[in-house]
């Protein structure tokens, strides 16, 4: 493809991207095909010779797009939002267009410079402490690929420093605390790095937050087995129930622990910390008083593509200390100076792409107040559901709404007597129901032995309307359960 090829093709696959996007609210939700549709439907092997770009252009029509699940869908409502906005596409264009391995400053100075600056616009528009910023050059913050590899992260750093600190202990006693309403990315860094993961008891009657008492009969367990907890992983806005872990209690207890890092994973809420009246609900005074290390995903409810997990740290150098390889072949004279950041030793990759570009985009683009309308325009969305949920007759709260997310399920007043058991059934069946539907793509969860269902609103489109819609189909589904149930049982 030579340059005109290329721009010819360049503006075809624009429009094309804005025809799908103008399409988007007339396409199902969730893809139709059945599993292995394009492996029978693609060669067996790559081509011999080249073929016509058209012709890949028009396949991916053809074969690619039938088989997405379109997260941007005003109707998609399941897991949590996956951000895409055309700045963001626009940036990750530019980005691709100038491919570096980005390891060290040297590398290309733009990607490193304009990392450690939005890294500090979105530090400063969050409210999070001076501490975390990259201009302190003590703490600082790092685009990463996922919260689990944010966690990751800061549990190598951690583990890295007590072992420092206390050279004796083997590896196999040390302990990394999460929740049973923690994300599975707590398990999959104690899996990957070969730790214990002790996961405390959380409760319904503490809305499934931590608590100082539990995490405290916990460290003294441990201790006392000759144990060591390094690291707890605490969380603002769980994946299940939107839950915050009651920070203030976690620190009134760790400080009797002081090597025991906290980490506050706020993957999906902690955009939210954009608007200063969700502050204090998501505990933005004791993040910046007690966290070691803090993250949230602008890829998530902050309206910038994937892949964009930010992660700040209070002390930069436990990270580097964990983390620095530096080969012959890798140093370079400001890298030894210490005049620059090399990102290498913050993140597990030696190469990374250059994403703070759409980063760049985005922030400038939207602005701090276009972040906010947006934040707030789900969460009023969330609370005309959550209200219509609160007034029916069929549908109870599992857990309380936060933000832009409610769990919910079915509890009919007119079957008072249904055992947890039953009413775990009857929802089984109502989700079944659900998710069988192409029109609306919802996601259940457990909640302590209560099977239950999510309602995430964060697509950029979704609109009133668009609530609305999903309400009449929700009671729709729920009253053709209900129905089904008193056949069933002669009711």
């Amino acid at each position: 493809m030579d340059i005109e090829q290329f721009r010819r093709a360049g503006y075809q696959a624009i429009d094309r991207i804005c025809d799908y996007y103008i399409s988007l609210r007339d396409r199902p939700v969730s893809s139709q095909v059945e599993p292995g549709y394009l492996r029978k439907a693609l060669p067996a092997s790559a081509p011999p010779e080249a073929e016509d770009f058209q012709l890949i252009a028009d396949d991916y029509q053809k074969y690619i797009i039938p088989g997405l699940t379109h997260w941007q869908h005003p109707s998609f409502f399941a897991y949590f939002p996956t951000a895409c906005t055309f700045e963001g596409i626009l940036g990750e264009l530019y980005a691709s267009s100038v491919p570096n391995p980005g390891f060290n400053w040297s590398a290309s100075p733009a990607c490193t410079e304009l990392e450690a600056v939005v890294m500090d616009w979105t530090a400063q528009i969050l409210g999070l402490d001076k501490s975390f910023y990259n201009t302190t050059e003590v703490g600082g913050g790092v685009i990463q690929t996922t919260a689990s590899d944010s966690a990751l992260i800061a549990t190598v750093a951690a583990r890295s420093r007590y072992i420092r600190e206390h050279p004796h202990v083997a590896m196999e006693k040390l302990v990394l605390y999460t929740t049973t309403q923690t994300h599975s990315l707590g398990k999959k860094a104690g899996l990957v790095l070969g730790l214990k993961v002790r996961a405390l008891e959380v409760t319904a009657e503490d809305d499934f937050a931590l608590r100082g008492e539990t995490l405290e009969v916990a460290l003294k367990e441990d201790v006392d087995a000759g144990l060591h907890p390094f690291i707890l992983v605490a969380t603002i806005g769980t994946t299940s129930s939107g839950a915050v872990d009651r920070l203030g209690e976690i620190a009134d207890v760790a400080k009797h622990y002081p090597f025991l890092w906290l980490h506050v994973d706020a993957a999906w809420a902690g955009v939210a910390l954009v608007c200063p009246e969700y502050r204090e609900a998501c505990q933005l005074p004791a993040i910046n008083a007690y966290a070691d290390s803090f993250c949230t995903n602008f890829h998530k409810w902050g309206l910038i593509n994937f892949d964009a997990s930010c992660l700040w740290v209070r002390h930069r150098k436990h990270l580097t200390d964990a983390l620095d390889v530096t080969p012959e072949f890798l140093r370079s004279k400001h890298g030894d100076a210490g005049t620059v950041i090399d990102y290498r030793n913050w993140h597990l990759g030696l190469g990374r792409r250059f994403r703070s570009l759409k980063f760049w985009f985005v922030l400038r683009s939207r602005g701090v107040n276009g972040f906010q309308r947006y934040i707030t325009d789900c969460t009023k969305l969330n609370a005309k559901f959550a209200e219509r949920i609160r007034e029916s007759d069929q549908f109870c709260f599992a857990a309380k709404p936060f933000l832009a997310l409610t769990v919910f399920r079915l509890g009919p007043k007119s079957l008072p007597h249904l055992t947890t058991l039953e009413l775990n059934a009857l929802n089984r069946a109502f989700y079944a129901r659900l998710a069988a539907r192409s029109d609306i793509a919802i996601t259940q969860t457990d909640l302590n032995g209560v099977f239950c269902v999510r309602m995430a609103i964060g697509a950029e489109k979704t609109v009133e309307k668009d609530v609305d819609r999903a309400l009449d189909v929700i009671g729709q589904e729920g009253r053709a359960t209900l129905r089904e149930w008193e056949r069933m049982w002669g009711l």
